[in-house]
């Protein structure tokens, strides 16, 4: 049995060697350039130049900080047309969406009923008015008759009591004819105010009534406009505790308004007015801010933004968002560039976001280079390349020539390309090796199943 198991035993260690031999030479083969690469890394003897970054200088100023608040557009005016008198509209006088000037007639209504309203009221004048010249005449005559004490002195007081009834009459008579007019002038219906008018809620033809609820048309004025914004109670604090200019000022304060697409409006606006109430179930102040509207752009019930002053920082920086980052604690800080091209980290006091960047008020000095580009190649205490960042003007100037160091640099990679070619050699020969090794790791495979038949025999 002992003699069975010794030829299987030599099958396997031989199999084993074999496979530990191509082991050995894959590895020498995957770790010759490396071998060659080290001693030309050796023979070069020079450090890597230091990572480029880019970086801005700032400069300390005073920065006027904004808050911006939502807000809804309203009309200055706004007044819906409704009817003071009943009938049927027979005409519409105005283009739906056009401008209105104050007086101007939108609607007629049928006047045919006041038209006969105000002949029975001259009628009824008129007979009053012939009434007081009857009474007048027989007044006068009695009082006349009363010198000569011809009548009694009854009969000259009934007469002067008839004659005052008279003119009494008259004067019913010519108020019942001021009310017949107006109301037969009401059969057009005019625009009380000079603004933009909406569509019409009724076309030729309709029935409408005195003070009906719903507005025949609604006329806005919308130059200029009103924006209401809502700020908080808390916020409204700092202001009304003794520092009521603040709100106001000495003069009005310029607001900038921002639209629903992003862009800034053109015209600035006013704080007018701050609503003396705050609401009880959201907890804001309405605030309102006038704003000129001459191209009618904004519109009522469009959504903006308003950005108000609520003050100003003394020598502050405005500092690129794209180079402020968080630390463990959640604290703002910045890579700052020495002179002598070190990183030094530096914790900020950022008081406020102002377009796309951040106002720092502490942890900067004037003249400072932060990294704003290559935050991954600078680290605290490495050392770095610094490289102004060029406006868009400069930028585009510059584009039409190279800089040196771009041109410098392919030069100063040629070793870098030169050494694959000194380990080509390297790899050209265990390439030659490779079918060998198969051919000897395969030999004594073969080899064993002939050591094996004897003893199978």
């Amino acid at each position: 049995m002992s003699a069975q198991q010794t030829p299987i035993a030599q099958f396997w260690t031989l199999t084993l060697m074999t496979h530990l031999l191509s082991f050995a030479r894959r590895a020498a083969f995957l770790l010759a350039p490396l071998v060659v690469a080290v001693p030309a890394l050796a023979q070069q003897g020079e450090q890597p130049p230091p990572p480029a970054v880019t970086v801005v200088t700032l400069h300390a100023q005073d920065v006027d900080l904004t808050t911006t608040l939502p807000g809804r557009v309203v009309a200055s005016a706004e007044a819906e047309v409704r009817p003071q008198v009943a009938g049927i509209i027979t005409e519409r006088l105005f283009n739906e969406g056009g401008r209105v000037e104050e007086g101007d007639i939108l609607y007629k209504i049928d006047p045919a009923s006041y038209d006969a309203a105000v002949a029975q009221a001259e009628a009824s004048v008129a007979q009053a008015e012939a009434q007081v010249k009857a009474t007048k005449r027989e007044a006068e005559r009695l009082e006349t008759l009363s010198k000569r004490n011809v009548i009694s002195e009854q009969s000259l007081e009934s007469a002067v009591a008839e004659r005052d009834s008279a003119i009494a009459s008259l004067q019913a008579a010519e108020a019942q004819l001021q009310a017949a007019k107006i109301e037969q002038d009401r059969t057009m219906i005019r625009a009380r105010l000079s603004g933009e008018i909406g569509r019409s809620m009724v076309s030729p033809g309709a029935l409408v009534t005195a003070s009906q609820q719903s507005p025949l048309a609604t006329v806005r004025n919308i130059d200029p406009v009103y924006v209401d914004v809502t700020q908080s109670a808390a916020e409204i604090l700092e202001f009304r505790r003794g520092n009521r200019e603040a709100i106001f000022g000495k003069g009005a304060q310029e607001v900038k308004l921002k639209l629903a697409d992003g862009t800034v409006f053109d015209q600035v606006g006013q704080l007018t007015a701050a609503e003396p109430v705050v609401n009880p179930l959201t907890g804001v102040v309405v605030l309102r801010i006038s704003f000129a509207n001459p191209d009618k752009l904004l519109l009522p019930g469009m959504f903006v933004q308003a950005e108000m002053p609520t003050g100003q920082a003394k020598n502050a920086f405005l500092v690129p968002q794209e180079g402020v980052a968080r630390n463990r604690r959640g604290q703002p800080t910045a890579l700052v560039v020495g002179e002598d091209g070190t990183v030094d980290q530096r914790v900020l006091t950022v008081q406020q976001d102002l377009d796309l960047f951040w106002v720092v008020t502490d942890g900067l000095e004037d003249g400072d280079r932060i990294i704003v580009d290559g935050l991954q190649k600078a680290s605290p205490g490495a050392t770095v390349a610094p490289e102004e960042r060029q406006d868009d003007e400069e930028a585009e100037e510059g584009e039409g020539k190279t800089p040196a160091p771009e041109n410098a640099a392919p030069d100063a990679a040629a070793p870098e390309d030169a050494a694959p070619d000194a380990t080509a050699p390297e790899e050209a020969a265990p390439e030659g090796e490779a079918p060998e090794t198969e051919e000897q790791s395969s030999a004594p495979a073969k080899a064993a199943p002939d050591a094996a038949e004897p003893s199978a025999e």
